[in-house]
């Protein structure tokens, strides 16, 4: 543990020492690409989708597009401020909203299934 003083004199608190959000929002942000190609062949495994690209048989459509565009943005822009900003409480909320929107991202693929 780092217990010198900033640059300021003052200590830092146990909750900016063991803060570790930095790290959950890489981590998240690395597992989402596995996590989309997972998704993509469960869905691509269903019956369904087996029809529709074999045989070109219409089904019913699964989630709006740009549901998982604007799932993705939120996701990098959470990153973005997970990294980026200096309050712990900041990067907290970003990772949580960072997380929320690479599911919802998940979820649009999984919804064509």
């Amino acid at each position: 543990m780092n217990s010198s003083p900033s640059l300021d004199g003052t200590l830092p608190t146990r909750t900016e020492r063991d803060d570790r959000t930095r790290l959950w929002a890489a981590l998240a942000a690395l597992l989402f690409v596995p996590g989309m190609l997972t998704a993509g062949a469960l869905t691509l495994a269903s019956e369904s989708a087996s029809r529709c690209v074999t045989y070109g048989e219409r089904r019913t459509p699964g989630l709006p597009a740009w549901l998982f565009e604007w799932g993705v943005g939120v996701g990098v822009v959470a990153l973005v401020v997970a990294l980026a900003a200096p309050a712990v409480r900041v990067r907290q909320v970003a990772v949580a909203v960072q997380v929320l929107g690479e599911c919802t991202a998940l979820l649009v693929i999984l919804s064509h299934a």
